[in-house]
């Protein structure tokens, strides 16, 4: 799994941010890639990266302020115009299915593939399959706000092929049924149990986001243990007043949520326009006196997770 950010400013997208939207990159274990969040010119941002636009499978939504939705109904055409037919599922508050029907309406925009909401009213639960499952929780913002925690189930481990090469086994079905955790009996005889040649199991992995909010103690359901935490982070702990009265963090409080759910790492986005170039160091520099791992983003920044510096 991979985090690539494409947009990590707050508020209006400036010459070195642009506005919210990260991607979730899980080619090896899906062959897929999840939105969290697009802002405006996100399509753009994705120009610049090896992101392909058919591979999106999945959109989470926090919350419905423009800066986090407006470039939704032109990646979804732009999706369409380059070849993408399967279907797409996007979360988030309720209102995101009229925002994105009325404007795919209204331009004359017509996509070849499905589109399912799942408008949210409540935290819990919203997805879950065999290998991952999703939750969201409510968070403190001007307006409906959600959080979102992404948790990998185990997968099973490799198969020991290395182990495998003195019995001269070619390759095909043998292989699948190994890996399968079968016994197989080869041309000479010999018994293989599959349960032999296969590596430990590889842990789960689990990935929070934040937006935009108060402190508010679902923000530690979310969060706990997390490999990863993607916090917004748009003020100093100089403007902590700033942040309490426009729903918002501070660098400072995101990393004292890190430390208190044992993350492994944190990474801070949704930076103010006040903070630019190396001034957002400010931001990391605070963060890091009270949880060490922590980065702040840039766009385009790329970082497997779990996240060390």
């Amino acid at each position: 799994m991979e985090l690539e950010f494409l947009g990590t400013g707050a508020g209006v997208p400036s010459k070195g941010r642009n506005v919210s939207s990260t991607a979730l990159k899980m080619l090896d274990e899906r062959n897929e890639v999840w939105l969290f969040d697009v802002g405006e010119a996100t399509q753009h941002q994705i120009l610049r990266t090896t992101i392909r636009p058919r591979k999106i499978a999945k959109i989470f939504i926090t919350h419905l302020h423009g800066d986090h939705i407006f470039g939704l109904p032109g990646l979804l055409a732009s999706r369409a115009n380059q070849g993408g037919t399967s279907p797409l599922e996007i979360y988030g508050p309720v209102g995101i299915k009229e925002f994105v029907e009325t404007s795919l309406r209204v331009t004359g925009s017509k996509l070849n593939y499905r589109i399912k909401y799942i408008e949210l009213k409540t935290g819990g639960e919203v997805f879950n399959d065999k290998t991952f499952s999703v939750y969201a929780g409510k968070l403190k913002h001007r307006i409906t706000c959600y959080g979102y925690r992404v948790v990998e189930k185990p997968r099973t481990g490799e198969l020991l092929v290395d182990e495998l090469k003195k019995y001269n086994i070619p390759n095909g079905p043998i292989f699948g049924q190994l890996k399968a955790g079968k016994i197989v009996k080869l041309e000479d005889g010999t018994e293989l149990n599959g349960q032999d040649f296969i590596g430990p199991d590889k842990p789960s992995k689990v990935v929070t986001i934040i937006s935009d909010t108060r402190y508010t103690p679902e923000i530690d359901k979310l969060s706990q243990d997390a490999d990863v935490i993607v916090h917004e982070s748009t003020f100093s702990n100089d403007e902590k007043q700033l942040a309490y009265n426009y729903f918002h963090s501070t660098a400072t409080s995101a990393a004292e949520v890190a430390k208190k759910c044992n993350a492994k790492g944190l990474l801070l986005t949704h930076i103010s326009a006040r903070y630019t170039g190396k001034g957002s160091l400010i931001l990391q520099k605070e963060a890091q006196k009270v949880f060490k791992n922590t980065k702040v983003v840039n766009d385009f920044d790329i970082y497997e997770v779990p996240f060390k510096i």
